[in-house]
């Protein structure tokens, strides 16, 4: 999410910027394994999407058990942050299948990690949707995001790259937006404080800065949507540093809001299950353990984060405008939240 130093307006959508030089003012957005926003302004012209983006796959009736592929997985590592184009199989983000309609014309958003996983599958779908869209992501995912501008670009809308990480506050005030980090861990005695802060940084500082610069640019109608977890519901033992910040956002997201509902701004959360994105790559997962990723759960299978798109998109959309402080779930029927 990338509050602008300006209020967004209809003058605040520029020229798409270069990835080293882009501009702030137009876009507030989603905070990657955190948080996004959306502003709402004059309606802009419908998406010139190409036959690429539009595939009209949705629309055909599919069982979700085979739908996607299933366990097992090669073993495969990464170092992190890991590529989606280095997984195998590739991760499904909607880049053939999703189709947009039109329902987010007018927003602008940025999305933070938005290079890969389920960050990527909200900004193809958002701009799908209609919407101009900025991501952030770390500047060794590049390649991932060259590709996520190229999808934005050929969906007709404007696309603005923003490398750079903010476990940082002042980069937090400045760009507002994050990228995501869960490694395992099996035991306490091995967690070390250094690690600890990492992922409390980037789950809990990271979303409480990100927000805070938001809020004064963020008008009526806006959105704001955290992404927390299943594991806030279900932690499992080799996640404790990463499920209670999660457990955190679910918090976070309640109280806020409280707070936002009297200005018009909405704040609800997702919580996904088990998803294949470059998390799992280079999380320190055994290999046995990243064979049967997602087998335990009833559809047998992980998820794809084209399979999350819609409902980021509904959330931001004013399909959702009464729904504020819930929490929505994905998670193949393990049933959480």
């Amino acid at each position: 999410m990338n509050p602008s130093e300006t209020r967004p307006d209809s003058t605040s959508a520029e020229q798409t910027a270069p990835a080293s030089t882009s501009s702030r003012r137009q876009v507030l957005g989603k905070i990657g394994a955190g948080l996004f926003a959306a502003t709402t302004g004059p309606a802009l012209a419908q998406a010139q999407q190409t036959a690429a983006v539009r595939a009209p796959i949705q629309s055909v009736k599919r069982d979700p058990v085979t739908q996607y592929v299933r366990p097992p997985f090669r073993p495969q590592r990464q170092p992190w942050p890991a590529l989606a184009g280095q997984m195998g199989p590739r991760p499904d983000h909607g880049e053939t299948s999703y189709q947009g309609s039109g329902r987010l014309l007018g927003r602008k958003a940025l999305i933070t990690g938005g290079d890969s996983g389920i960050g990527r599958a909200a900004a193809i779908a958002y701009a799908c949707e209609g919407a101009d869209v900025a991501i952030n992501y770390l500047s060794a995912e590049e390649a991932d995001a060259r590709e996520v501008v190229a999808l934005i670009r050929a969906a007709g809308r404007k696309a603005v790259a923003i490398p750079g990480d903010l476990r940082e506050k002042a980069f937090c005030v400045r760009l507002v937006s994050e990228t995501a980090r869960q490694q395992n861990t099996e035991s306490i005695l091995d967690l070390t404080t250094e690690n600890f802060d990492w992922t409390m940084k980037t789950n809990i500082y990271a979303t409480f800065w990100l927000t805070k610069a938001a809020v004064p640019l963020m008008q009526a109608g806006a959105v704001i949507i955290t992404t927390a977890s299943v594991q806030a519901y279900d932690p499992a033992a080799n996640l404790l540093d990463y499920a209670q910040t999660k457990a955190a956002q679910v918090a976070f997201t309640k109280s806020l809001a409280k707070q936002l509902a009297p200005r018009g701004i909405r704040v609800n959360a997702v919580a996904p299950g088990p998803f294949w994105t470059p998390l799992q790559v280079c999380s320190n997962q055994k290999d046995e353990a990243l064979a049967q990723f997602g087998a335990q759960t009833p559809l047998g299978r992980p998820g794809q984060p084209a399979e999350l798109a819609a409902l980021y998109v509904a959330l931001a959309s004013q399909e959702t405008s009464y729904s504020t402080g819930q929490v929505f779930g994905g998670s193949g029927g393990a049933g959480f939240p």
